[in-house]
């Protein structure tokens, strides 16, 4: 039997999942080759930034620090001396002093991570020259004799103690992790000739490398080119590549082409910057050397940087956070909107409060968000086949007010608190049928899905600047995703402000909302 209050909340007319799923796939699906499904089949983790590890390693540790140098001035000094405020002062300035020495002595680094004896040693040493500097700056600002020598040889033997029992269980964690592939950069070469053999025999006999090669693509035939290379299996064409890493993570793609293969590599590229991936060319074979400024490198393997992933690292975080907190506060001032929005909708139509759409989300994902409902319980369209226009007769007299104020989107706020599938502020969702004139979004606009290469968003900056509502010409979609790809190439924490500032304004403007 049904659930009645779902029924009440969900459109109970959309087709089921099993229906939907088989309904809204993109129009031209590659098939894959059978080594390349057998990859997809198996199951990958999420991966962990290394350099967000780094920094939270450099966090906890200077915590830590301040603890330990804390805990044994209350409960040394302060019983027989009281509160001072220099040693304040001074736990401060130790923590910060045995930060940067842990960064001098190159201990911040996922290699280190894994329990080398060589990071403890490094680690005793830092940490004792932190105290020499210490004792030296104290002593030539003839103020020895206000810190306690029980006091600092405390904090030195309890706080050594501490940071290598921490190293110690930072190495299990990250032992775990290695194991759980969390910390590889699951790479794909392009390229199955010699200079690929190459680039992966100097990828594998690099020592704790994070690169796992996952698969070799390659635009010749099978008779211009072998079924495997260096070992690793040939997946398929680099057009095969675009849908392979849209079913399993790919972090990291190679070409291991000349650079003398322009026009190749151009054509490749053409296909493979819409995914969000970091996209490297390898110059380790190329004759043409230019000054080393101009690598970067993989281990000890110079590459040129062609694409980046958009939005990485510290980046991701800082986002995520922004989403949550903000989101948080947002669904919590309009909750009051929504309830009265969903009585004004009960008592103006019968059927459910709440329509679920499957869109196209991060890397062409399909996600589910939620809307208001806006129209007629029979007339709904869960894929989009035909876009609401001017005084459409499917839409409810509410339906026309939420719908042209954007009242209708703020449910979408679950989708960004609860489920994480959206963000605040990010390219528009597009449902998976709509349509610019007569023609599917992804085939009139070239390079369409490269604005998935980060999370779709309640607002946007093609939002604000007057490109909302019906998509009823080509033109209209391009200069969309024209502004899409924009706020994706130049995005910031401050520009999301700026767009969240201006969106209720552009709100006001109902002329293409509908």
């Amino acid at each position: 039997m049904a659930d009645p209050e779902r029924s009440m909340l969900f459109d109970s007319s959309a087709p089921s999942a099993a229906a939907t799923m088989g309904r809204t796939k993109p129009r031209r699906v590659t098939q894959l080759s059978p080594a390349a499904l057998k990859v997809t089949a198996q199951p990958f983790t999420r991966a962990y930034s290394p350099i967000v590890l780094a920094g939270t390693v450099r966090l906890i540790e200077v915590a830590l620090v301040a603890l330990v140098g804390l805990a044994v001035y209350v409960g040394y000094v302060v019983p027989r001396d009281g509160f001072a405020w220099h040693y304040a002062a001074a736990i401060a300035g130790i923590a910060l002093l045995a930060m940067l020495a842990f960064q001098i002595a190159d201990i911040y680094q996922v290699q280190a991570f894994r329990g080398h004896e060589k990071q403890y040693m490094r680690l005793a040493s830092a940490w004792s020259v932190v105290f020499l500097i210490a004792i030296s700056m104290s002593f030539f600002a003839k103020a020895g004799d206000q810190f306690s020598r029980a006091w600092l040889a405390g904090f030195y033997v309890f706080g050594l103690i501490t940071l290598i029992a921490f190293r110690r269980a930072l190495f299990l964690l990250v032992r775990r992790w290695t194991r759980e592939g969390r910390l590889d950069r699951r790479t794909v070469v392009v390229g199955a000739d010699s200079n690929g053999e190459s680039l992966i025999q100097s990828l594998a006999a690099q020592r704790d490398s994070d690169v796992r090669v996952i698969g070799v693509f390659d635009d010749r035939g099978d008779q211009r080119s072998p079924a495997s290379c260096e070992g690793v299996q040939k997946l398929g064409t680099v057009g095969d590549l675009v849908e392979f890493a849209r079913q399993t993570r790919v972090d990291l793609v190679i070409f291991s082409l000349p650079i003398s293969a322009e026009s190749r590599i151009l054509q490749m590229l053409k296909k493979l910057w819409v995914l969000p991936v970091d996209i490297r060319l390898s110059a380790h074979t190329n004759k043409l050397r230019f000054r080393p400024r101009s690598y970067s490198y993989i281990g000890n393997v110079p590459v040129l940087d062609l694409f980046d992933r958009p939005i990485a690292d510290w980046d991701v975080v800082m986002k995520w956070l922004f989403d949550k907190i903000v989101g948080t506060l947002a669904l919590i001032c309009a909750s009051p909107v929504m309830l009265l929005v969903a009585l004004a909708i009960k008592l103006d139509s019968k059927g459910p409060l709440l329509f679920k759409q499957r869109r196209y989300g991060f890397n062409n994902e399909l996600i589910e968000v939620y809307k208001f409902r806006s129209m007629y319980v029979e007339q709904t369209d869960a894929t989009a086949q035909k876009l609401v226009t001017k005084d459409d007769p499917r839409v409810t007299r509410v339906g026309r007010f939420i719908r042209k104020t954007s009242l209708d989107e703020l449910p979408q706020l679950l989708n960004v608190v609860f489920a994480g599938n959206l963000s605040l502020v990010g390219p528009r969702p597009h449902a998976v049928h709509a349509k610019a004139a007569d023609r599917i979004y992804d085939e009139a606009v070239d390079g369409y899905f490269a604005r998935h290469r980060v999370k779709p968003g309640i607002t946007g900056w093609a939002q604000i600047n007057g490109w909302r509502g019906e998509t009823d010409s080509h033109e209209k979609i391009q200069r969309r995703v024209e502004h899409d790809l924009y706020y994706i190439e130049n995005w910031s924490i401050l520009f999301d402000l700026y767009i969240l500032a201006r969106t209720p304004f552009a709100l006001l403007n109902w002329e293409s909302a509908y």
